[in-house]
């Protein structure tokens, strides 16, 4: 008996050092899957996103945002606990006594890296626990700032997008601020700090998966939505400039693909068909680059071009919609209108 509960307590050490380890210590690849902490986030945020959603969007926004920290408490309490839970079977295997009181002594000794006294046995599994315990908590210390610059970062990126294609960021208002010559150039530079930006959104996501529910302060702003903006940006250009190679919208549109491929794999989801772009919205989009002195495609082809891109990237978008409760970005807000209307006025007035 006794040696059977000490192979489940080296299993079970063993298990929570390795997600531990996964989790929080080796660079984050897609194909990695500390199913423990996946498994309880899911579990927690199932029911979290369903109470949610019967709340206002401002309540349901604040409940939503408190998810990610409390999922990473949550996380840190499963993986203590089974440490506890292992060496206490250990060192009922090793020193005799009951289980109950091993785990108390166990508890302790993780916290305080204290000594409980034993044979010799006894006291190597305390020496072992108590330096698991040390370096657990250090860390965890370490961890937290990398998780909060990160975010910070993520935010700043989040806010600038605001500034210049509105809350929340719409492909139409970054187009149209770029519609003459010198806006075009930078337009340009903007896609290059996009592409840069995006970079390093999906390695910090792929890293910190928990950032994936840390949530923007403004109910009206998310990490989703800047960076499905910009890869619209990025595909119209494509899509519609005559050299559909054009290197800055090439290279952001697939760093932004790419992310938002990466994230939806990474929370194994399933690309979901949306079509975010009505033909209205297409004739207006594309007027902004007729008027401007860039050279264009004709219409066909470039509305052939752009759906041709959104396909490659908007399912995964929508699929991260649904999944994390985040609201993709319209193509046109609703106050665009009246660019509508003054663009409709100088084509009929040219």
């Amino acid at each position: 008996m006794r040696a059977l509960a000490g192979f489940a307590g080296v299993l079970l050490i063993a298990l929570m050092l390795s997600e531990f380890f996964v989790s929080f210590l080796l660079p984050r690849r897609v194909r990695r899957d500390p199913r423990i902490a996946r498994g309880f986030n899911r579990l927690l945020w199932r029911p979290w996103r369903a109470i949610a959603r019967r709340l206002s969007p401002p309540a349901a926004d604040t409940l939503l945002g408190f998810f990610g920290p409390l999922a990473l408490l949550v996380n840190l309490a499963v993986w203590a606990l089974g440490l506890l839970i292992g060496f206490g079977l250990l060192e009922y295997a090793v020193g005799g006594s009951p289980f109950w009181p091993r785990f108390l002594t166990s508890s302790g000794l993780f916290i305080s890296a204290g000594a409980a006294g034993g044979s010799t046995g006894v006291h190597i599994v305390e020496l072992l626990e108590a330096a698991t315990g040390v370096g657990v908590l250090f860390i965890v210390i370490g961890y937290m700032p990398s998780v909060y610059v990160a975010f910070s970062r993520r935010e700043t990126a989040v806010s600038q997008l605001a500034t210049r294609g509105g809350s929340p960021p719409a492909a139409a208002t970054l187009l149209h601020r770029a519609a003459g010559r010198d806006r075009w150039r930078d337009l340009e530079r903007d896609l290059r700090s996009w592409e840069e930006w995006a970079a390093e959104l999906m390695e910090t996501h792929l890293s910190y998966p928990l950032l994936a529910w840390y949530r923007s302060q403004h109910v009206n702003q998310n990490w989703l939505a800047a960076l499905t903006a910009m890869v619209d940006v990025a595909a119209f250009v494509k899509a519609t400039v005559a050299n559909e190679g054009v290197e800055a919208a090439d290279l952001t549109f697939r760093i932004g693909r790419h992310a938002l491929a990466d994230l939806a794999l990474q929370f194994k989801l399933e690309p979901i068909t949306v079509d975010r772009l009505s033909t209205a919205d297409f004739e207006d989009l594309f007027a902004v680059v007729e008027r401007s002195a860039v050279a264009n495609v004709d219409h066909d082809t470039a509305r052939r071009r752009l759906d041709r891109l959104r396909r490659e990237y908007e399912p995964n978008a929508q699929a991260l919609s649904e999944f994390l409760v985040l609201d993709l970005p319209p193509w046109f807000r609703h106050d665009e209108d009246r660019h509508r209307q003054h663009d409709r006025d100088l084509i009929g007035s040219s």
